[in-house]
């Protein structure tokens, strides 16, 4: 009640300069937008794809701040993403009857598999939100195992494919976006396999 009628007797004016050194050091304890997208450019070079990794994350740089869990959140976030994007696109080409039957049969091979990778992915991030206490490590392990599993089935994606009589645009086009994806699981794990406790 006290600190409520003295801050009320207190002029506009004089009422900022009170509270700015408590805002100044508010902000101090918050990483600034260039050292967060300098420590996204440091984790990201430690990918296969650093570039891939910078401009897909750059975004996200406000909720990662600084670190190296919300990082690799945010990779895997970004994964999961792409993967229901590819999956939705494979799905509707499969389905808009102006294919070889060939190439619907790999397509929609594809698809099927895609959805494995989109279920692998979300069971990661819903691990990767209880990343805390005792069960760290094992929880880590598991999402490594997800995302790998995720990985295996983008690359899986691309065998019904095979063989000179699929080149053509249909291929190319596929191959584009699932090669993207893997792209983004594959820095997805790097960030993630940083994580890991060293044994």
């Amino acid at each position: 009640m006290k600190i409520y009628i003295i801050v009320n007797l207190i002029p506009p004016s004089l009422l900022f300069l009170f509270f700015l050194p408590l805002l100044s050091s508010a902000a101090r304890l918050l990483p600034s937008p260039s050292s967060t997208t300098e420590f996204i450019k440091a984790k990201c070079n430690t990918t296969e794809f650093p570039h891939l990794c910078i401009t897909s994350l750059s975004s996200y740089a406000p909720s990662i701040g600084d670190s190296t869990i919300q990082i690799a959140h945010a990779a895997l976030n970004v994964s999961l993403i792409s993967a229901r994007a590819t999956f939705a696109t494979m799905t509707n080409l499969s389905t808009g009857g102006r294919l070889s039957a060939r190439e619907a049969e790999a397509v929609s091979d594809c698809a099927e598999i895609l959805a494995d990778s989109v279920e692998s992915l979300r069971n990661s991030l819903k691990l990767m939100a209880r990343l805390s206490g005792p069960e760290f490590g094992d929880r880590i392990d598991d999402v490594q195992t997800w995302v790998s599993a995720a990985l295996t089935d983008d690359t899986t994606c691309m065998d019904g494919f095979s063989g000179e009589a699929m080149d053509g645009e249909v291929k190319r086009m596929v191959r584009g976006r699932v090669v993207r994806l893997a792209q983004l699981t594959t820095n997805a794990l790097a960030l993630i396999n940083e994580l890991a406790p060293l044994p």
